[in-house]
């Protein structure tokens, strides 16, 4: 399996991965901004790491408030 940088998946929507970047992702922690009707229906990965600490920072880094943003595990397809 070749090298996948994980930052390739940042602003896209999980839905819109391949399945080969799925499968390289799983266990990944991946931040989301929280959804509001003023939000799109899309929810794009906002920021990917091995933990929520390091998702943080990556929103941070960016200037944005990880507070309107809500943090999950990215599992397996089936």
């Amino acid at each position: 399996m070749t090298t996948y940088d994980p930052a390739r998946a940042v602003g896209r929507a999980v839905e819109q991965l391949t399945v080969a970047e799925r499968l390289r992702l799983v266990g990944q922690c991946a931040a989301f901004e929280v959804y509001t009707p003023k939000t799109v229906p899309f929810r794009f990965i906002e920021a990917l790491g091995d933990s929520v600490t390091e998702c943080v920072r990556q929103l941070q880094a960016r200037g944005l408030d990880p507070r309107q943003y809500e943090f999950m595990r990215l599992q397996p397809l089936f």
